[in-house]
């Protein structure tokens, strides 16, 4: 009974991992959309018509719930999916959400007015695309009162990390991180908004320093799922392999998630 993964490329395979980690029996399908990776530089159009299509491609795996794995496709795609696009049996969750939860200190579907919270000063790092659509913003005001968000856009990290290329990846992260406390030089908290971050995590708190406590997604996405699989055991699809799926090269994309993951990870074409 499989759930599904999606991401435009690589980073999600932290969020497959923490959820296997979390639920060793629950058997996962993961699509990476490398052919037209990265989302990060698109126009909302385009997000939108290749989330849905990797969707579309995970509940042909017998998968009726779907969690994107990608920051940008649940920034740019995922309210549109919801609101115009989503058919009653099937569900797509996104991965802010339970990010949010944590930095706000609230239970998942708590649906509470929002409220004043301890943390005021808050950094997000992430993707361009995702940054332009502001969705984080969003959606943490639906959540807490009195708390400013400086966001910057990390262009070129995913490349870096997709490549294999950690110096650049961490370089790039030292000049994004110095350039975000230009504007805000105290943040409480960080927000690592993209899914391939976590893998530079060390990086980001190294910059940012001992006292900012620094959120990353793939174990609060694990959690939350877990509490919403208890709540909503229908939702577990009717699929009974774990795959990993791609619309790129599939030699070409196990070697790199291999070296992503420091593990042997072999895709299969979509």
């Amino acid at each position: 009974m499989a759930v599904g993964v999606f991401d435009s490329g690589l980073g999600g395979l932290t969020v497959l991992a923490a959820i296997a980690a979390r639920m060793p029996d629950l058997p996962l399908v993961y699509l990476g959309d490398n052919a037209h990776a990265p989302y990060g530089v698109r126009d909302a159009d385009d997000i939108f018509n290749l989330t849905c299509a990797g969707v579309e491609r995970l509940w042909a795996e017998g998968c009726d719930l779907v969690i994107l794995a990608c920051n940008t496709a649940s920034a740019a795609a995922l309210k549109r999916m919801q609101e115009t696009w989503l058919p009653s049996d099937k569900r797509v969750l996104g991965v802010f959400v339970p990010m949010i939860e944590a930095l706000t200190e609230r239970g998942w579907g708590d649906n509470s007015p929002p409220r004043e919270v301890a943390v005021k000063h808050v950094a997000l790092f992430a993707t361009p695309a995702t940054v332009a659509s502001r969705a984080f913003q969003r959606e943490l005001a639906f959540r807490a009162i009195g708390v400013d968000v400086e966001a910057q856009p990390c262009g070129g990290v995913v490349d870096a990390i997709e490549m294999g290329d950690e110096i650049l990846a961490e370089a790039l992260v030292t000049s994004h991180v110095e350039a975000l406390l230009r504007r805000m030089p105290h943040p409480e908290a960080a927000i690592l908004g993209c899914t391939h971050y976590p893998l530079v995590q060390d990086a980001f708190q190294k910059a940012l320093g001992p006292k900012v406590k620094v959120y990353s997604q793939p174990n609060l996405v694990a959690e939350s799922l877990e509490d919403y699989l208890g709540r909503h055991p229908e939702m577990v699809g009717k699929g009974t392999v774990s795959r990993f799926l791609t619309t790129g090269d599939p030699t070409r994309v196990s070697g790199k998630a291999t070296q992503f993951m420091r593990h042997s990870i072999r895709f299969e074409g979509a």
